[in-house]
C-alpha cells in the first residue's frame, strides 16, 4: 500500500514536470486528458461527452487508482464521489474524483501547502517507508518511539477527524443546494 502512494506521486510529477507552467487547474486537467469533450456546432447547445484522453495514459490510470483509494476511506473525497455517483455511474464518479485530485494537486503544489485533511501518522509512516527505500538508516530496537498502542490510538483519532471532514463536506453541499437560486423554466 505504501509503495502505491510513491508511484502515484512519482508518475504525476514525471508527467507534469514543473507545475508552474500550468497557469490554472483547467490547463492541467486538459493536459492530462481528464477534461470532457465538447461538441458544438453554430449557435446550438454544447454537448459534453466523455473525457478527451489527450494526455499521458499512465497518469490518468494512476489518478484513477488513487481515486479508488481516496473514496475507500472517510473524507471529503468519498462524500464527493457518493454525490456524483448518485447522479451518474460509479465509473464516471471515479473519473470525477481523479479530476478533482489533479486540481487539488495543482492547488497544493502551486501554493506549496499541505493537504488540510491529511492523516499525519499515515503520512509519517509513508514518508519513513520511502526514506528506508532510499537508503536511510534503520533503527532496530529503538524504544524512543511511541508504542504500537499509541500509534493505533492516534490513527483512530485521525480516522474520526476524517469522518468529521466528510460530514462537514456533506453539510456544506446540502447548505449550498438549499441556498442556490432556482432556475425558472424560461431561462433553461
Amino acid at each position: 500500500m505504501y509503495r502505491r502512494a510513491g508511484y502515484t506521486a512519482t508518475t504525476f510529477i514525471a508527467a507534469v514536470g514543473d507545475i508552474r507552467r500550468f497557469h490554472e487547474p483547467r490547463k492541467l486537467v486538459g493536459y492530462l486528458g481528464l477534461d470532457p469533450k465538447v461538441r458544438q456546432s453554430g449557435i446550438g447547445a454544447a454537448r459534453h461527452g466523455r473525457i478527451s484522453k489527450q494526455g499521458a495514459a499512465p497518469v490518468r490510470q494512476m489518478l484513477a487508482e488513487a481515486a479508488f483509494v481516496a473514496v475507500s476511506t472517510a473524507g471529503p473525497m468519498r462524500a464527493f464521489y457518493e454525490r456524483v455517483r448518485a447522479r451518474r455511474a460509479s465509473q464516471i464518479a471515479i473519473v470525477a474524483v481523479a479530476r478533482k485530485l489533479a486540481v487539488l494537486f495543482w492547488h497544493l503544489l502551486t501554493r506549496e501547502q499541505d493537504y488540510a485533511f491529511q492523516r499525519p501518522s499515515l503520512t509519517h509512516t509513508k514518508l519513513r517507508a520511502l526514506e528506508l527505500r532510499a537508503g536511510a538508516q534503520r533503527h532496530p530496537g529503538s524504544r524512543t518511539l511511541p508504542t504500537k498502542n499509541v500509534y493505533s490510538q492516534r490513527a483512530h483519532r485521525e480516522r474520526e477527524l476524517s469522518e468529521q471532514a466528510e460530514v462537514a463536506y456533506r453539510r456544506l453541499v446540502a447548505d449550498w443546494k438549499a441556498t442556490a437560486p432556482t432556475r425558472s423554466p424560461a431561462t433553461t
